[in-house]
């Protein structure tokens, strides 16, 4: 890494879960699920600190436990549920200039809710930023390419083409999702002057779609043990499928 690069890499975990309680802290093949995430980012050489931003005492001090940093606790009017996210970011960079003048070049946000993230993802990321002129480098996931919506009836309303354009989705434009914040790293510079993470020169990393299960609901967080318990197998029969394209 440039040792002009500073990488702060920040997992957000407010507590208050209403689907999945305790979500997280909760025990997830073995150990908590923020422990996934801190592991894997003290594990990755590009990440200068890591920090969880909490409201919560309890979800500190299992941060805490896994080696994360935990400087402060997010002040209530942070932590509700129509918070914006930049805010609460916002909050922590200004507190660790005043408190510690530590100022990083750049803000990684990884999900607790990720739990089928790799070190590779991070990895991939970053090294687009690198290489190219993006200021916000993320991760993203395929989806249908047919984007619909719902009128107040049921009406289902085609939103991004014509229905008389063939149903096969190989004449389409391939189109993606945010995978559930797998990974956000943003320019400090231009997240200060543009106030969004997702800037005007971003760039995405495409993640098998399996792995881009976010723990929100119940049955999910049930998909993703399934899925995590099995990815090698998961990831040798899908490889064998490829092949046999050839």
């Amino acid at each position: 890494m440039n040792k002009n690069n500073k990488i702060l890499a920040i997992i957000p975990a407010r507590s208050g879960s209403k689907r999945i309680p305790g979500k997280n802290i909760k025990n997830f093949l073995g150990k908590p699920l923020i422990a996934r995430a801190i592991e894997q980012a003290l594990n990755t050489e590009c990440i200068d600190r890591v920090i969880v931003d909490t409201n919560s005492e309890k979800i500190a001090a299992v941060a805490k436990k896994y080696k994360a940093d935990v400087p402060f606790l997010r002040p209530s009017h942070l932590a509700q549920d129509d918070t914006n996210v930049i805010d609460s970011l916002f909050y922590v960079l200004d507190k660790l200039k005043k408190n510690e003048s530590y100022i990083p070049t750049h803000l990684m946000i990884l999900q607790t809710t990720s739990p089928l993230r790799d070190r590779e993802d991070i990895e991939k990321c970053w090294e687009l930023m690198q290489k190219t002129d993006a200021t916000t480098a993320l991760t993203v996931c395929p989806t249908h390419p047919k984007l619909y919506h719902l009128s107040p009836d049921n009406d289902i309303i085609l939103v991004n083409g014509s229905e008389a354009k063939s149903n096969n989705t190989q004449t389409w434009e391939p189109a993606y999702l945010l995978n559930g914040c797998f990974v956000y790293i943003v320019e400090l510079k231009a997240l200060y002057k543009e106030k969004r993470i997702i800037t005007k020169k971003t760039k995405a990393i495409v993640c098998p779609k399996w792995r881009s299960v976010d723990l929100d609901m119940p049955e999910e967080w049930v998909m993703a043990e399934i899925f995590y318990k099995n990815k090698d197998e998961i990831k040798k029969r899908i490889k064998k499928i490829e092949e046999k394209k050839l």
